[in-house]
């Protein structure tokens, strides 16, 4: 694997990450010390789903979910009223 100085990246950067992307990767290197390897991802990243609602049908909120707490809740946002 051919290393890269980090200078010839920074003016080549275009043409080295196509030719990553191809099958050819690199390592980027300053005062002659490899710091990174450039390579071409596999697969890209999975589409993250939407989390809302996921529980839907395995969980029950109570019609009665205020009650136990009704004088806290209407101190904290009414201030008692």
């Amino acid at each position: 694997m051919r290393s890269i100085n980090i200078h010839e990246a920074k003016t080549q950067l275009s043409r080295l990450v196509d030719e990553a992307v191809s099958g050819e990767p690199f390592i980027i290197a300053k005062a002659g010390q490899p710091k990174v390897k450039v390579v071409r991802l596999e697969a890209p990243g999975e589409k993250l789903r939407s989390r809302v609602g996921f529980l839907k049908g395995q969980i029950r909120v109570p019609d009665d979910i205020k009650s136990p707490f009704a004088d806290e809740i209407d101190e904290l946002f009414f201030g008692g009223q």
